[in-house]
């Protein structure tokens, strides 16, 4: 599945395939492979030269890390004494977005500038592309970019519950992510099929929620066949924090997600006795959505508080997403406790009776300086008062939230589910269905034009979600991800007015030239 390179250069004379903003003549040799493409780049004269001499380096202490990332990165010396040829440095001249940057490469220096190390990190992933593309003479062509990201949230998700990935591989999926200038990735830890994180106080969750007997077969579910091997594995507490510090240094937030009221069948395999039946309860072998759920009764709230306390112990960020999609409500339709909780709420129905639920999750998330993230099932029953809010079933949880004054995350199926196939299903591995190219993903506008400016201030970003009932191992996901992360990097990253398909397409070719030089596996667009 790796790219010949004739095909790829040939992406760039596609200009018949249309997409957003204007179209206009290309010359790819003129054009830096920047990607996402900056908010302004100015062309000097000259450029660059990397040498086996050239050394990196920055006065302020707060910079020393980065700088042993740019030489290790690009190959280069830390300065010892006198003027680096690379200068990183914290200017607040340099923008007031801490995200954004100033970088300037003349013939004789290359300086990058930012109010903020976050900045200066972004700066470097822009550096690192055009030195990568400036192989093998290693001339870096004189330009200034002064550059910011247009959104704040930027996010790629995957999903560790249905198949699970090495902690390095997570680790490498993350460096993928900032290379793109990503700042956000959504671990998905729990589901129906598998428990995916230690929790000290509640053993079982792996010692049996993270096993499932068997796994489906193929994706017909009738007649089921599995494949009768038992699927297991978890993440221990070392490894989250391993996780977690090395996304640090990538100026990554992982928000983890701990699914409930549903999809919580492996929860309810280990504990019984928090679902509103006997059971007995296996950790799900199938796709899909499960009809037990927790039950919302006090042990059930002193068990997730449990859970919630050890998770954000672990994960630093200010998120915690608790899913809240696909939440049956049979159980809790002939649950004696559930309707003694809307009775004693004075709750209208089942509805209503999920979104008490998850403003009492909520809650306990504040009193620790938390925030919650739901997917838009939260919208049902009403809103917690402070909830971000992931659209994914269309644009529309999007704007209604964004109307009610909440922060939203567009994150629709329709354009951002990388689980999708991206071309015709017949010559594509296995999926979940649904088509997806990389020009429909680039040609996603996350801002709904039925928003007014102070409604769209809440749509603060976009994330494609990787769901993997369908994609064992880290090659597969690499497959499904790349290249159309490149689009979704330019979609969150660069203004709208900069966006032009022709332009990613004419950039596109030496960007799979960088990909193959890191070894990712990733599908070949075609014209």
């Amino acid at each position: 599945m790796t790219p010949r390179r004739a095909s790829l250069l040939a992406i760039a004379a596609a200009t018949a395939c249309g997409g957003p903003g204007p179209r206009r003549a290309v010359e790819p040799e003129r054009i830096p492979s920047i990607v996402p493409w900056p908010a302004a780049v100015d062309r000097g004269s000259g450029s660059f030269a990397l040498t086996a001499a050239t050394v990196v380096g920055a006065a302020e202490p707060e910079l020393q890390p980065l700088v042993a990332y740019a030489a290790e990165a690009l190959g280069l010396h830390v300065q010892a004494m006198g003027a680096p040829q690379i200068a990183l440095s914290l200017d607040g001249g340099a923008g007031d977005d801490p995200e954004g940057y100033r970088l300037t490469v003349a013939p004789e220096r290359i300086e990058i500038a930012a109010p903020a190390p976050a900045g200066v990190f972004y700066g470097l992933q822009t550096l690192r592309q055009l030195v990568e593309h400036a192989e093998p003479l290693r001339r870096v062509p004189a330009l200034t970019v002064r550059d910011a990201p247009r959104f704040r949230y930027r996010g790629l998700h995957l999903d560790v519950g249905r198949h699970m990935f090495p902690v390095e591989f997570i680790k490498r999926y993350i460096d993928l992510m900032a290379l793109y200038k990503i700042n956000t990735f959504h671990w998905h830890l729990t589901e129906d099929q598998g428990w995916r994180i230690e929790i000290e106080r509640y053993p079982r969750l792996t010692e049996v929620g993270s096993c499932r007997r068997e796994t489906i077969v193929g994706q017909s579910f009738e007649p089921y066949v599995g494949d009768g091997t038992p699927y297991c594995g978890y993440y221990t507490r070392e490894e989250v924090r391993e996780v977690v510090a090395h996304a640090a240094t990538r100026y990554v937030t992982v928000i983890p997600e701990i699914e409930m009221p549903g999809h919580s069948l492996a929860a309810l395999a280990a504990y019984p006795e928090l679902a509103c039946t006997e059971g007995p309860f296996e950790v799900g072998t199938r796709w899909g959505v499960f009809e037990d759920i927790y039950c919302p009764s006090e042990r059930t709230f002193a068990f997730l508080e449990g859970v919630l306390s050890e998770v954000m112990a672990l994960f630093p960020g200010s998120y915690i997403h608790i899913g809240g999609d696909e939440a049956p409500k049979m159980r809790w339709e002939g649950s004696e406790v559930a309707q003694a909780v809307i009775a004693r709420e004075g709750l209208a129905d089942e509805h209503e009776l999920q979104s008490w639920f998850i403003r009492r999750i909520e809650q306990f998330l504040a009193l620790h300086g938390r925030r919650l993230i739901g997917w838009d099932e939260i919208l049902e029953g009403g809103l917690p008062p402070k909830a971000t809010v992931m659209s994914w079933r269309g644009m529309e949880g999007g704007i209604e939230a964004a109307r009610q004054g909440h922060d939203v995350i567009m994150t629709p199926g329709s354009h951002l589910y990388f689980d999708h196939y991206q071309g015709d299903a017949e010559a594509e591995p296995p999926a979940i269905g649904g088509y997806s190219p990389i020009e429909k993903v680039y040609a996603f506008e996350p801002v709904p034009a039925e928003l007014t400016a102070d409604e769209a201030e809440h749509v603060i970003g976009a994330q494609a979600n990787v769901w993997t009932e369908y994609m064992k191992t880290p090659d597969h996901v690499e497959y499904m991800v790349f290249p159309r992360f490149l689009a979704l990097s330019e979609v969150v990253w660069s203004p709208q007015s900069a966006r032009d398909w022709e332009s990613f397409v004419a950039r596109l070719p030496q960007q799979l030239v960088l990909l193959d030089r890191l070894g990712v596996n990733y599908r070949r667009p075609v014209p």
